[in-house]
């Protein structure tokens, strides 16, 4: 109960009031009234500054409690305190009393742990509160699905999704269950985290156990795996979805139609978009319309997305920050940068101020198109309107210096980010071992590979490529096969530069039988090798005189990249004078129906020329004639 400072309770009133008089008051009350009547004092007496943070009133009110057999309000008393001491940042005090009152006779309850661990979240001390979790469990308190859960969450929140990934699993192992609430963090959190495997296991894990997803747990789940590029999967959840009774809303098919923006698929996107055009109960809104002028400014179709935009404004909506910065970004990528600042002097007077995203697009524009001052100008003028650079600024600027071999205004740009508290990424840390791989400093490579590690970020299939091309570059294969097989490590999956880099290696040292090994491996994953992966292993065998084998690694190839490959093989074979083989290569071009064009005929000739070998250029030419297969154009 609470009054003014200038009425009485029990008698008392609180302007003069000491202390030392409060604490005995309370006391007093527990002997005589009490356990109902002390804590209604003692409500009362915390409501006023003047005994809010008096501790001794806290411990005498619980020590009170415990002699009245009433454990459950002294920890009242005990949680009551933990607030009230947190708002003053005299959290871990009040905390050391709460665990000091267990000798007292007073064992915390699982509510005040819970309590207590949440406070201690919500004040940002991570740490401390796995700690305290720790301390309470030693001392007897048992915890519930409310305890891991607000672990959980706080580990959700503050982004580490692999100790948020750890609590789940130990909770979820004692055959405790989420709510929906926190069921949606962890689908959000952790498919935006890129986690979504783990996301997924998640869902199905709880929907097993009996938790019931709702729409917004769909929708959160089919946006991650979109982010992905996991499209099919994303319909197939859609498909389950619809199943049980859950129509999709606007937001579920914005989240689809950017993820099919995102894989290159727009016209579908596009199909999807007019099926919510049409809707009677589902309209577009702003966040719709700016992920299809994304897909559209990803494509360099500027010209749809500009319609777009003229588009919604019909429709009375109003083209927010991130809309505007969405064809900014992709004006400035096409190298349109007097319509970028038209579109920035726009959202300007439409009362949009450019954020430091729309900045972030102009500066990485004007840094690909090599305007690097310009683009350092325009950073200034945002600065000066109070914008402060962040990682995407500090990575555009480093991305460019290293691409100019300025490898020490990059380290420069990077040390800066330390100082000034900004954690680089693994972009950041990719951006300089990749330049460090190229230069051959393989041990300053390796420095920033173990720091992202051991810092907790976690490298990506690019982070592995640079470090296994920076090995393979200088003939330490074995350093290279390590990272190789570390990718898994990070769930980094080896792509077909990361197959060609590792192959080439190989070739270098004519290991051609592992080299073919990891070739045939990346074609069975259904990836696609490169020319320049194509052409070193065949020819590492042609080198040998084992056609056969350069013919048998080529025949699992479509038709075109075999012929583009076969073509570029008797080049490569004649400038090397091995006619013979290039002859065979030849003969195999004709046999695919394919017009020869005179370049590579005539190069034959010349090489078959030069080695006396006039029988070969006697036998190809009549069988070109005989089969009229000639053709007159010459390719590029």
């Amino acid at each position: 109960m609470r009054v003014s400072s200038q009425r009485l309770h029990f008698g008392i009133e609180v302007d003069f009031l000491t202390h030392e008089q409060a604490v005995s008051v309370v006391a007093s009350l527990a002997s005589d009234a009490g356990s109902m009547v002390t804590l209604s004092f003692f409500h009362w007496a915390i409501g006023y500054p003047k005994f809010r943070h008096f501790m001794r009133l806290y411990i005498v009110c619980a020590m009170s409690l415990i002699g009245n057999r009433n454990s459950e309000k002294a920890c009242e008393v005990m949680r009551c305190m933990v607030e009230s001491f947190s708002e003053v940042g005299r959290l871990k005090e009040a905390v050391e009393m709460v665990i000091e009152m267990h000798n007292q006779g007073l064992v915390p309850n699982t509510r005040t742990l819970n309590w207590i661990i949440k406070v201690t979240s919500e004040m940002g001390l991570v740490e401390y509160a796995e700690l305290l979790f720790e301390e309470m469990c030693v001392r007897g308190v048992q915890p519930d699905s409310i305890s891991y859960r607000v672990m959980v969450v706080m580990y959700c929140k503050i982004g580490n999704i692999l100790e948020a990934d750890k609590w789940l699993s130990v909770m979820l192992e004692r055959g405790f269950v989420v709510d929906n609430a926190t069921f949606t963090l962890i689908i959000s959190r952790f498919s935006g985290k890129g986690y979504t495997t783990r996301a997924l296991w998640y869902f199905r894990r709880l929907v097993d156990m009996g938790l019931e997803p709702n729409l917004i747990n769909f929708t959160c789940m089919i946006e991650g795996l979109c982010k992905r590029g996991s499209i099919k999967q994303a319909f197939e959840m859609l498909e389950e979805m619809v199943g049980k009774g859950w129509k999709p809303n606007v937001y579920t098919h914005t989240s689809l139609i950017d993820g099919l923006c995102k894989k290159g698929w727009t016209e579908k996107a596009f199909r999807l978009f007019l099926k919510l055009v049409r809707s009677e109960n589902h309209k577009p809104n702003v966040l719709t319309y700016t992920a299809m002028i994304s897909g559209y400014c990803r494509e360099d179709k500027l010209n749809r997305a500009e319609m777009l935009l003229s588009r919604m404004k019909e429709q009375g909506l109003v083209p927010n920050t991130n809309t505007y910065t969405t064809l900014i970004d992709g004006h400035c990528k096409a190298g349109n940068f007097e319509r970028a600042y038209d579109l920035m002097n726009l959202m300007s007077s439409e009362g949009f101020s450019p954020n430091l995203c729309t900045y972030n697009a102009i500066v990485n524009g004007l840094c690909k198109r090599g305007r690097v001052q310009e683009a350092y100008k325009m950073l200034e003028d945002g600065f000066q309107n109070g914008l402060k650079p962040d990682k995407f600024t500090y990575n555009i600027l480093m991305s460019e210096h290293c691409k100019q071999e300025n490898i020490r205004q990059a380290l420069a740009l990077f040390n800066k980010m330390l100082k000034i508290g900004i954690q680089p990424d693994i972009h950041s840390y990719t951006t300089l071992i990749a330049v460090f791989c190229r230069e051959n400093r393989m041990k300053e490579s390796e420095m920033f590979f173990e720091e992202a590690v051991r810092i907790g970020i976690i490298p990506t299939n690019k982070t592995y490529t640079s470090m296994i091309c920076g090995y393979c570059r200088e003939g330490n294969l074995t350093l290279a096969m390590k990272f190789f097989h570390r990718l898994s490590d990070h769930g980094c999956a080896p792509d077909s530069i990361t197959y060609g880099a590792i192959i080439s290696g190989l070739c270098k040292q004519s290991k051609r039988d592992e080299a073919r090994s990891l070739y045939d491996s990346m074609i069975e994953k259904g990836l696609v090798p490169c020319e320049v992966t194509r052409i070193t292993l065949a020819y590492e065998y042609c080198k040998v005189d084992d056609c056969l084998s350069a013919m048998v690694i080529l025949e699992r190839l479509e038709k075109k990249l075999w012929i583009r490959t076969a073509t570029t093989m008797v080049r490569k074979l004649c400038s090397e004078k091995k006619v013979g083989m290039a002859a065979l290569f030849f003969n195999k071009l004709l046999d695919m129906d394919l017009h020869v064009n005179r370049v590579i005929l005539a190069a034959f000739m010349t090489a078959c020329y030069e080695t006396n070998n006039y029988a070969l250029v006697s036998d190809l030419s009549a069988r070109i004639h005989k089969e009229n297969r000639f053709e007159i154009k010459v390719t590029k």
